[in-house]
């Protein structure tokens, strides 16, 4: 008989992601998280401890940074397979190549430039092109939204544009995602980066309330 899967990401004992908060339930854990990453997202702005140029470090780097707080694997890519609870959902890239699949993208994002010099229509729609391509990487066990957010809303300011992610909701995000990767149709996230996307000085300070999601 075949061994059941045990997520070693869980505690066996309440279910939820292990943490160094001592969450016992979903909603702690979520509540306390919403709290500590708002609290280091404002200082990794404050600081801007790194410049992102597309790759695997810099995603390492930012979920450690945000999530050091909250799990002892801040930082390290997912060694198990997951895909979104909605029933039917693809699994995103396979865990053992997201190195691959990071090198990828990056090369890709090269190809634009890193989105500099682009008028808003055509930033619009590469923006769409590149996040569904890091998205589908999905490196983390937990917090790949909220890392990919911070990495969007940096690099895309060094390219001449702000993100304000106050205007998405989550369902709005996820369903353009979900059309983007599942059925190709990038149409969903580039009329949401249209919506989002204002120019802005790159020399300029960033607003970290732009990187709240909305209800």
């Amino acid at each position: 008989m075949a061994h059941e899967f045990v997520d070693p990401y869980l505690d066996s004992d309440t279910g939820i992601l292990r943490n160094l908060i001592g969450a016992t339930s979903y909603d702690g854990l979520r509540n306390a998280e919403g709290e500590l990453v708002a609290l280091r997202t404002n200082e990794f702005l404050e600081s801007l401890p790194l410049r992102p140029k597309g790759s695997m470090e810099d995603f390492l780097f930012i979920h450690r940074f945000l999530f050091q707080d909250i799990y002892d694997w801040a930082g390290a890519p997912r060694t198990v397979e997951i895909r979104k609870s909605r029933e039917g959902s693809e699994y995103f890239l396979p865990s053992p190549n997201i190195a691959m699949g990071f090198g990828w993208a990056q090369d890709e994002l090269r190809k634009d430039n890193m989105l500099k010099g682009l008028s808003k229509d055509e930033f619009a729609q590469r923006l769409a092109y590149h996040f569904d391509n890091y998205n589908f990487i999905h490196p983390f066990r937990e917090g790949n939204g909220r890392t990919q957010r911070l990495f969007w809303t940096l690099l895309c300011h060094d390219a001449g544009y702000d993100l304000d992610w106050c205007q998405v909701s989550g369902e709005e995000n996820d369903e353009a995602s979900r059309a983007a990767a599942e059925d190709m149709n990038l149409s969903g996230l580039v009329a949401m980066f249209s919506r989002i996307a204002t120019p802005a000085d790159p020399n300029t300070p960033l607003n970290s309330d732009l990187l709240r999601l909305s209800k």
